[in-house]
């Protein structure tokens, strides 16, 4: 059965690689936000290495940080054999696992994204509400987090066209499982070891470029609609 020409298989990793992206971009946001808040606004010891540790998925092999998260979550891992023990949860060979992986690499270009818009609001404008009585908590809801907004969508859109792209991590991490882990990168390569795959590794990564570009458009709309709103105006 096919569906626009495209094939119930190619449907699923489609699917499939929407489902892994959205679920690691959606379980970073906040992470990434915090670590990127704490590296610009907070002083402490070791703040270099905390730094480093955040960019560490950016330089080594991917290939590595798939290793280490076998090695972590895996059934005899450290934190694979908690979440297996008490909670019955195994994310090795699942879906779950390569949103897991994708998290982690999307992670440094999160944080550097967000830490720049931190960085670059004005903090006379915090200080003046201050003055005026508004508390902290309500000086980072109505000034410092719309202000953050454009590092938050273009944090947003590159831990999604990151996960989308993730390759070495997940398939060191979960392997190849079709209608389990098989992302679209996976199934590019799994085509490409096939001797008459050529036309259908064509037609996945033409997709992959489509769904990139549809972000990036969907991205753009979305602040140029904040913008005229007025809410993304840094002075």
């Amino acid at each position: 059965m096919t569906i626009l020409g495209l094939s119930a298989e190619t449907w699923a990793v489609i699917g499939l690689s929407l489902k892994v992206s959205l679920v690691a971009v959606a379980v970073m946001m906040p992470l990434s936000f915090l670590s990127a808040w704490v590296l610009v606004r907070r002083r402490f010891p070791l703040k270099f290495l905390f730094d480093a540790l955040i960019h560490l998925p950016l330089v080594v092999p991917p290939v590595v940080t798939g290793w280490l998260l076998l090695i972590l979550f895996g059934t005899n891992g450290p934190i694979g054999h908690l979440l297996d023990q008490y909670f019955g949860v195994t994310i090795l060979f699942r879906w779950t696992g390569a949103a897991l992986a994708a998290a982690i690499m999307a992670l440094p270009l999160m944080v550097r994204a967000m830490r720049l818009s931190i960085e670059a609001i004005d903090r006379r404008l915090e200080d003046a509400a201050m003055t005026l009585g508004a508390g902290r908590w309500r000086i980072f809801w109505t000034i410092s987090l719309p202000l953050c907004a454009p590092g938050m969508v273009a944090a947003a859109v590159l831990g999604f066209a990151r996960s989308i792209g993730e390759f070495g991590a997940t398939i060191t991490f979960v392997s190849d499982i079709p209608g389990e882990t098989r992302t679209l990168p996976i199934a590019i390569y799994s085509a490409m070891q096939m001797p008459d795959g050529e036309q259908r590794a064509t037609t996945l990564a033409i997709i992959s470029i489509l769904i990139s570009l549809a972000a990036l458009l969907v991205s753009e709309m979305l602040v140029r609609r904040a913008q005229n709103r007025g809410t993304m105006h840094v002075i």
